[in-house]
């Protein structure tokens, strides 16, 4: 799971552009279902539940099927905001959290004891 923000600039309605956007087939490769909370692409894997408060787009990308290629959704869609609504964004923060299923504690090592060599 990959988690984002996207601020956009005061006034700018980034959200609800790109929702228009998605549902006219201005953004071809985007569709949203789930009366626009949930975002899919035509080829990758996954999609992403997202929200809007106060001029911050939140959202998480998920690929239960495919864990590890979330990235090539993200990359899709981080390049689509880059290239047509640039002007809209102040900033976009990127968080890659550790599920708990996949969290890697070490493990202690016993203390193992030699014996010692009688001569």
């Amino acid at each position: 799971m990959i988690r984002f923000q996207v601020v956009e600039h005061q006034g700018a309605g980034l959200y609800r552009k790109l929702l228009d956007h998605m549902r006219s087939g201005q953004l071809q490769t985007f569709t949203a279902s789930k009366r626009g909370r949930k975002v899919s692409h035509v080829k990758y894997p996954g999609w992403i539940n997202w929200s809007n408060f106060e001029g911050v787009i939140t959202g998480e990308v998920l690929s239960p099927r495919k864990p590890n290629e979330e990235w090539q959704l993200m990359r899709a869609f981080l390049g689509r905001l880059a290239a047509r609504f640039a002007s809209s964004i102040v900033a976009i923060n990127i968080q890659f959290p550790l599920a708990p299923e996949s969290a890697h504690y070490p493990s202690r090592k016993k203390r193992t004891y030699r014996r010692a060599k009688k001569r």
